[in-house]
Order: C-alpha cells, then structure tokens, then sequence
C-alpha cells in the first residue's frame, strides 16, 4: 500500500485558491454565486449517495444548481450559493501516483479536479466531462 504524503492545511488550501484564481477570465465571468469549499474528506453518506462503494472515493463535488438549468427566477431573494468542494485527502493520496513533485503533483489534481466541478456548473455531465479527461482536452484553454 501507498503511504500519502498529507500537505500542511494552510499550503493545501493556498495552491487551491490560486488554482480557482487561474481560471481563465471568459469562463470567470459565467461562474456566480459559487463557493469553493475544502474538506478533509468527503463523509460515508455523500459517497453511499453517490453510489460509491468501499475503497471508492470523491476528489471533489459540484453541488447547486448548473447555469444550464437556471431560469428567470433564480437568484431573485436570498439563494444560497452553490458550492464546488475539493477534498484534501483524497487528493493527496492521489498526487501519489503521479511522477511529480509532492506539490506539483497536488496542484495537477486540484486543477483537473476544479475544471470538472466547474464543467458541472456549466451543465456538463460526468459521461461529457469523462469523455474530454480521456481526450486529454480538459483544460480551461478551449
């Protein structure tokens, strides 16, 4: 078994903030009433809701309402914003098998893993946002 190498929390949580602040501007100005959250882990009932069995586990979670999906109405009153969770742990002992850098690595999956939530707040499903990691295209430059 692989032993994770866990990142100090704070050096975790900076390299996600710059990561969501490198998203290009086209794609930021879309992108309201999101929240960027981050877990340690995502807990036993979001994985048993998401149909996910023992030893399977999330990076990261989209969870509102997709801009595709948003009519006339939304936002009218208090709405709370819609959040895109990244999970620290997960993460980290993913960064593992990439031949990278500890940091490098973790960075790698922090982006990759910020650009599929964010696929979802666009409206895009997980076989979409699938299909374009296996195409190597999923990248924020397109």
């Amino acid at each position: 078994m692989i032993e994770s190498t866990h990142m100090d929390q704070k050096e975790f949580e900076g390299i996600a903030i710059e990561e969501w602040a490198l998203i290009p501007q086209h794609f930021k100005e879309s992108i309201q009433n999101v929240a960027l959250l981050i877990e340690d882990e995502p807990s036993p009932e979001l994985l048993e809701e998401r149909g996910l069995e023992e030893g399977q586990t999330l990076l990261g979670i989209y969870h509102g309402i997709p801009l595709t999906q948003r009519g006339e109405g939304y936002g009218v009153g208090e709405t709370l914003p819609d959040t895109i969770t990244i999970f620290r742990h997960p993460i980290e002992d993913e960064s593992m098998a990439l031949d990278q850098s500890p940091s490098d690595a973790i960075r790698t999956i922090i982006r990759e893993t910020l650009w599929h939530e964010v696929g979802h707040y666009f409206g895009h499903g997980e076989e979409h946002l699938r299909e374009r990691e296996a195409e190597d295209t999923n990248t924020f430059e397109t």
